[in-house]
């Protein structure tokens, strides 16, 4: 769901909330002249997980707000450190990986900000090396809440997951479905869950495998406390050893940012992120060109089986990949098949269909780069559209690639590259991409960029545009990568114009 916590000036809160006429803008819901206007939204929330145990980890964070009309001057935005994990009442189900930090007590420290950006339009970077870095928190406010983006990018030298990790930092929410998680004997996965709030949360974890449910009561009822980080140990919840997982996380009370992240002691690692809501079409865009390998996991939370339609949008049109025409997934079990090197050397997204009766599904791939022992792993999850507008951050002028796809008609996008977070000014450049091809596109990068910018995907006009972005950074022959997919932002909402009649509302 991912949805973005709003906060509107007091006068349109209020009607919004009697009469339920805002709306998160979307592609499909546009909103009619004369009835409502488009406004910025005042406040959002952010959640970055612990990026990694490992002591040879380097991590970089990149905070990031597009310039939006009609904002104002004011307000701010910081991410700060959570507190550290519960007071250890969950610590026999979790296995923690902060298990030599101090737990007693529960109580909270005060943290200070690791990241304060100054300006919409010009990223900040901070970074952190080690095993030791906590969780974060983020709020922003005024104007640099709309759109606001932060990426959270990990290189690993050595050991299970070694490579490049990276992830971006998600809004709260109360539902969450990974496809493609693992508790095979080469997979260590931890579904990493954050609670922002100053309440606790209560949370349960359900596990589907290929033949359905996974008995497991340890996923249940588990408690975040407030302003804490829990990373839960898959393999703890469950005694069964199952290659593809679908992780359902349901929180009975609060919110949480949740994220999965998959190390494997021979493929790398990386963050598998939640896919979209269930649905009978799912779009999974930005398979790198070179990919060796590429399973795809899917999963329907329906009593009812779902066959799909499995195509490739290639540069030049959708094609049918051979031997993996259609895809059935039986009613509540998690299916997986191997595409092999489905790209063939071209870039590609994968375009999921109902081949009759819509039932809804999520989706994830993994992808491979790489062959024998110096081979990487990255995940891209099925993702919104990139809406109105939609940002990733953390892009240098080398080792970054952006995908875009157009499944259904053709489109027209503006790309601008952020100012750099060291120098550097903006640019931006108008791409078409035809129905039915994916194409990586030559984005801009800053005139005279220092530092590493951000780039920001504007719908301009004809059919849904998918986006994803790829960090790439070989090392020792190994070449590491992350993918972010780049939906939707939902920086702006629709309210009710001040001059509405509204006396229904005294009825």
């Amino acid at each position: 769901m991912n949805r973005t916590t709003l906060s509107l000036l007091a006068g349109t809160a209020a009607l919004a909330a009697v009469t339920g006429f805002a709306t998160l803008s979307s592609p499909q819901a546009a909103t009619t002249a004369g009835t409502a206007a488009e406004l910025p939204v005042e406040r959002t929330s952010l959640l970055c997980p612990e990026p990694s145990t490992s002591e040879v980890a380097e991590t970089s964070y990149t905070s990031f707000t597009p310039v939006t009309k009609n904002t104002g001057n004011d307000g701010k935005a910081e991410l700060k450190a959570a507190a550290e994990e519960s007071d250890g009442q969950n610590q026999n189900q979790s296995q923690s990986k902060n298990k030599g930090k101090d737990k007693s007590k529960g109580k909270k420290k005060a943290a200070k900000p690791v990241l304060t950006p100054k300006e919409p339009g010009t990223p900040v970077t901070g970074d952190t090396s080690g095993g030791d870095a906590p969780a974060l928190v983020g709020t922003a406010e005024g104007k640099f809440a709309p759109g606001w983006t932060v990426q959270e990018t990990t290189e690993v030298a050595a050991g299970a997951g070694r490579g490049l990790q990276g992830v971006n930092c998600s809004a709260p929410d109360t539902e969450f479905w990974f496809p493609g998680a693992s508790t095979a004997a080469d997979r260590t996965d931890y579904v990493h869950l954050t609670n922002p709030d100053d309440s606790a949360a209560v949370v349960d974890i359900e596990l589907y495998g290929k033949d359905g449910a996974l008995d497991s009561s340890l996923g249940e009822g588990i408690t975040v406390a407030p302003h804490s980080s829990d990373p839960i140990l898959l393999s703890t919840l469950t005694e069964e050893k199952q290659e593809d997982l679908t992780v359902h996380v349901n929180v009975r009370s609060g919110r949480v940012g949740a994220a999965v992240q998959a190390l494997d002691d021979k493929l790398g690692g990386d963050w598998l992120a939640a896919s979209t809501d269930p649905s009978g079409s799912l779009v999974l865009p930005g398979i790198p060109k070179d990919a060796t390998a590429v399973r795809l996991v899917a999963y329907t939370p329906s009593d009812s089986d779902a066959d799909l339609k499995v195509r490739l949008a290639s540069p030049s049109g959708l094609i049918t990949p051979a031997g993996n025409e259609t895809l059935h997934v039986k009613g509540g079990m998690t299916t997986a098949v191997d595409l092999g090197d489905v790209t063939r050397g071209e870039a590609g997204s994968l375009v999921l269909t109902p081949t009759d009766d819509s039932v809804p599904v999520v989706a994830a791939l993994r992808v491979v780069r790489g062959k024998g022992a110096n081979q990487e792993t990255a995940f891209i999850p099925a993702t919104r559209p990139v809406g109105p507008r939609a940002t990733v951050a953390d892009n240098s002028a080398k080792g970054s690639t952006l995908s875009l796809t157009a499944p259904t008609r053709t489109a027209t996008v503006k790309v601008t590259a952020s100012a750099g977070s060291e120098g550097g000014e903006a640019v931006s450049k108008t791409f078409t991409i035809k129905a039915g091809t994916t194409q990586n596109v030559e984005a801009p990068t800053p005139t005279g960029l220092k530092g590493t910018f951000a780039l920001t995907v504007e719908h301009v006009s004809g059919g849904p545009v998918y986006g994803a972005r790829t960090l790439a950074a070989t090392e020792d022959g190994v070449p590491g990568f992350t993918i972010q997919t780049l939906p939707d932002d939902r920086g702006m909402v629709a309210v009710p114009e001040a001059d509405e009649d509204l006396s229904v509302l005294q009825k």
